[in-house]
């Protein structure tokens, strides 16, 4: 399954230059997307809304920014982008 965001377009949100750091932006992506969608209750594609797709991108760079960090970047960060795909709960 292609990613909702591409590894050149993570690493020009993170202004990362080179492949020395290709493997880590790609674990981040894939962490982000798998958080993304689930907190939004959707599959991410590479055709995903562009809320969703910011949401990996912001995920995936605070997680780069604070990567010695024991804590993983609170959903509250996105929260804005996730509230309307989230499905009604009661």
């Amino acid at each position: 399954m292609p990613n909702s965001v591409t590894l050149a377009e993570a690493k020009g949100f993170l202004r990362v230059g080179g492949s020395g750091e290709d493997a880590l932006v790609s674990l981040l992506i894939d962490a982000a997307e798998a958080r993304v969608g689930q907190a939004a209750g959707v599959a991410l594609t590479s055709a995903a809304p562009a809320p969703l797709r910011l949401a990996v991108l912001v995920l995936a760079c605070h997680a780069y920014e604070h990567r010695d960090g024991e804590k993983p970047p609170p959903l509250s960060l996105i929260e804005p982008w996730l509230a309307p795909y989230r499905g009604a709960r009661l």
